[in-house]
C-alpha cells in the first residue's frame, strides 16, 4: 500500500543512527517515549518498524511469558505476519498511543515483496515533542476495549486504545495480544 503523504527527500532508515530524527526518554503518556530531535515535517518518514517476524501460526506456539514487564511492542501486517520490536527492533517500537496521533503507520512493499512498515508524520512535529500513534487495537471478542485503557489524555480521548472501527479498516495494529 502507498501513503497518499509526499515522500521527503531523506530515506527512511533502519536505525535511528543512521536516520536521527528521534530520541527516546521519559514520556508523560507512559513510560519511554519516541521525541522529535528537530521539527519534522508532515510526509517525513521517521523510521522503519523492525523486529523478529512471525507468521500466524508462530504467533501462536510462541512463549509469551517473558514479555517485557507486560509490555508488547507487537505490529500485525495485512498479510497475516507480525513484527515483535521487542526482539531486534529499533527505537520507533517506542511510540506510544495517542487518540490524536501526529504518526501513521504505513505498509508497503519492499524490492522483494515483503512489507515493511515506515512510520510516517502526518503533521508538523516540533523539536521536543513526542511522536504518537493510534495503535487502534483489534482485541479478542471475549476482551473489553477498558482493558486497554488510554492514557494520552487528549480532549478527543476515546479511553481506550481498542479500535472502534471494524478490524478491516484498522491500520495501526501496534501491541495487539497473542489471540
Amino acid at each position: 500500500m502507498k501513503s497518499s503523504l509526499p515522500t521527503h527527500s531523506m530515506p527512511c532508515s533502519m536505525s535511528v543512527e543512521a536516520c536521527p530524527l528521534i530520541e527516546i526518554r521519559t514520556s508523560a503518556v507512559h513510560g519511554l517515549g519516541a521525541f522529535a530531535i528537530r521539527d519534522i515535517s508532515p510526509g517525513t518518514c521517521v523510521g522503519i518498524y523492525t523486529g523478529r517476524r512471525f507468521s500466524e501460526t508462530q504467533l501462536l506456539d510462541e512463549d509469551w511469558t517473558d514479555w517485557d514487564s507486560g509490555q508488547t511492542y507487537l505490529f500485525a501486517l495485512s498479510d497475516g505476519t507480525t513484527i515483535d520490536g521487542a526482539r531486534g527492533g529499533n527505537a520507533t517500537r517506542y511510540l506510544n498511543h495517542a487518540c490524536s496521533p501526529n504518526c501513521l503507520a504505513v505498509e508497503e512493499l519492499d524490492p522483494t515483496e515483503r512489507i515493511t512498515l515506515r512510520i510516517v508524520a502526518t503533521e508538523t512535529v516540533p523539536k521536543g515533542a513526542e511522536l504518537l500513534l493510534d495503535y487502534s487495537l483489534i482485541i479478542d471478542p471475549s476482551e473489553k476495549a477498558s482493558d486497554y485503557p488510554c492514557q494520552c489524555g487528549a480532549s478527543s480521548c476515546r479511553g481506550s486504545m481498542a479500535a472502534l472501527r471494524p478490524p478491516a479498516q484498522a491500520k495501526n495494529l501496534r501491541g495487539s495480544r497473542r489471540p
